[in-house]
């Protein structure tokens, strides 16, 4: 069985959106190398920003 981590030991990034820091999910385990928001809010406003 896995042992818990504590959530200070996982891996961060930074929101490209917001700039706010989030910690790694397990829910983006297969794809953490691609994920760049913290939230879907960011998503949807990171493509806004990126198409004007």
């Amino acid at each position: 069985m896995a042992r818990m981590r504590r959530k200070s030991d996982l891996p961060q990034k930074t929101c490209a959106s917001c700039g706010r820091p989030f910690t790694w999910r397990r829910k983006w385990a297969k794809d953490w190398e691609n994920v760049r928001y913290c939230s879907q809010r960011c998503r949807r406003a990171g493509k806004v920003k990126g198409q004007a």
